[in-house]
C-alpha cells in the first residue's frame, strides 16, 4: 500500500470526514430548489401541497439537534467505558466504527438541512415551484433518518461492550495478518547480520512505525542499484539510534531521505499493518479481566479463543505470491515466539491460579500445534511456561494434576 493510499484510508476514518460529507450533501440538497425550481409548474406545486414543508423542517430542526446530542453522548460513554474497563488501546477501533459515524453524520446533516431550508424559505429563494423540490428532499432525508436510526438503535445495544471490543480487535488483527508479506518465522530468532561496510538509514523522529511504503522502498532500491534490507517492521519503536534499513550499496543523502520517508512514525501504534499490536491488545483485555477487581475468567477464555483464531490465520493462510515478490527489498518475518509471548505470556501470568484459564491455554496451544506441526517446539515452550506458572500458583494438587494431564496429552 502506497503512502498516499494509507493517508487516504486514515482520512476516511476521521469522525468529521463523514459528517462533513453529509453536511455538504444536505446543504446542496436544501439549495437545489433555487436552481431547479423553474422546471416545476405552479399547478403541480399546488397539487403536491408543498406548503407544509415549513412545519416539517421546524420539526426536523428541533428533533435532530437533540438526537445528535444523544448519539454523541452515547458514543463518548462507550469510549470512556472501554478506556476504564477494557483497554485504552481498543478505543481507536471504536472511534473508527462506520455505523456510529454514519449515524452521527446523518443526524447532524439532517439538522443542517433543516436549518438551511428554513433560512432559504424565509428569504423567499424557492418560490411556490421551488418548494416542491425542497419537499421531495425533505421526504428523502426523513427516510434516511428512519433507516439510520433503526440501525443505530440495534447497534448501540452492544457498541463498546467487552464482547464487541474483542470481536473488533480480532477482526483488526486478522486483517493485519492477511497483509503480512511473509508468514511468521518459527524456531530461534534469526537476524540478518549487518556487514561492517553497509550503509544504514536511521530516523530522526521517536515513535512507533505504523506503515512502511514498500513501493517507495522498491523505487529507492532501483536508484541505489542494490537490495534494501529492512531492520524494522510496523510496530517497532524507533529513535535516532535505531536502524531502519541498510544496504551494501552506497546510499546518498537524497536516497536516504527517500527511504526514511517510506516509514510513517507516530506516537501510538496502529492495527492495520501490525498484527502483534492486535495480540497485545487482546492480552491486555484478558489481563484486565483477570485482575482481582474484575475476576472475570470467562472474558480471558474468550480472548484466548480469539487469539487462537488470529494465530491460526497467520500460520494456515496461503501468502500472496505477488506480495512476496518484492523487487530489491527484503522484509524480515515476524518471529512466532514473539507473537506467542505477546498473547499467552500475560494471560499465563495473571491467570496462573485459575484452572479453567490454564486448561484453555494448553488446549489453545495444542490446537495451533495441529494446524502448524512444523512449529511444535515454539508451542511446546510456551505451553511449558504456562504449565510451570500454573503449578506454582495453584494450591490444589488436583488442579495441578489436571493441568499436567492436559499438557501431556499434546506433549507427552
Amino acid at each position: 500500500m502506497n503512502r498516499w493510499q494509507w493517508a487516504l484510508r486514515l482520512l476516511t476514518r476521521r469522525m468529521w470526514f463523514r459528517a462533513g460529507l453529509f453536511c455538504l450533501f444536505a446543504v446542496c440538497l436544501a439549495l437545489a430548489g433555487t436552481l431547479f425550481g423553474h422546471a416545476i409548474t405552479y399547478e403541480f406545486a399546488a397539487k403536491v401541497g408543498a406548503k407544509s414543508v415549513d412545519n416539517i423542517l421546524n420539526v426536523l430542526a428541533s428533533s435532530m439537534l437533540a438526537v445528535t446530542t444523544f448519539s454523541l453522548t452515547a458514543m463518548v460513554s462507550a469510549y470512556s467505558g472501554a478506556t476504564s474497563t477494557i483497554t485504552p488501546r481498543a478505543v481507536q477501533l471504536l472511534v473508527a466504527d462506520t455505523t456510529a459515524q454514519n449515524a452521527l453524520a446523518t443526524f447532524l446533516g439532517s439538522f443542517l438541512f433543516a436549518i438551511v431550508g428554513i433560512i432559504a424559505l424565509s428569504t423567499g429563494l424557492y418560490g411556490e415551484s421551488g418548494r416542491v423540490i425542497l419537499y421531495a428532499g425533505t421526504i428523502l432525508v426523513i427516510g434516511v433518518i428512519v433507516i439510520t436510526f433503526l440501525r443505530w438503535i440495534e447497534h448501540i445495544t452492544h457498541f463498546g461492550r467487552v464482547n464487541d471490543t474483542i470481536d473488533r480487535v480480532e477482526k483488526a488483527a486478522t486483517q493485519a495478518a492477511h497483509m503480512m508479506v511473509r508468514p511468521p518465522q518459527v524456531g530461534p530468532r534469526q537476524h540478518r547480520d549487518v556487514p561492517h561496510d553497509a550503509a544504514g538509514v536511521f530516523h530522526h523522529e521517536i515513535g512507533r512505525i505504523t506503515h512502511v511504503d514498500i513501493p517507495a522502498l522498491e523505487h529507492a532500491a532501483n536508484q541505489i542499484g542494490g537490495e534494501i534490507v529492512l531492520a524494522a517492521l510496523a510496530g517497532t519503536f524507533v529513535d535516532p539510534s535505531r536502524l531502519l534499513a541498510w544496504s551494501i550499496m552506497p546510499i546518498e543523502d537524497e536516497q536516504a531521505d527517500m527511504i526514511r520517508a517510506a516509514f510513517t512514525v507516530q506516537h501510538e501504534r496502529a492495527f492495520d499493518h501490525d498484527p502483534r499490536f492486535g495480540l497485545v491488545v487482546l492480552s491486555e483485555i484478558a489481563s484486565r479481566a483477570l485482575s482481582p477487581a474484575v475476576n472475570d475468567p470467562g472474558t480471558a477464555i474468550a480472548v484466548i479463543e480469539a487469539g487462537t483464531r488470529v494465530l491460526a490465520t497467520m500460520l494456515g493462510s496461503e501468502q500472496d505470491d505477488e506480495a512476496c515478490e518484492l523487487k530489491g527489498v527484503w522484509v524480515p518475518p515476524f518471529a512466532l515466539s514473539d507473537l506467542l509471548d505477546d498473547l499467552y505470556r500475560p494471560i499465563a501470568r495473571d491467570g496462573a491460579g485459575l484452572i479453567e484459564v490454564a486448561i484453555r491455554l494448553q488446549k489453545s496451544l495444542g490446537a495451533l500445534q495441529t494446524i502448524a506441526p512444523y512449529a511444535r517446539r515454539d508451542f511446546e515452550n510456551e505451553a511449558r511456561d504456562a504449565l510451570q506458572r500454573a503449578c506454582d500458583a495453584m494450591t490444589s494438587s488436583d488442579d495441578r494434576e489436571r493441568v499436567t494431564l492436559i499438557h501431556r496429552r499434546y506433549w507427552p
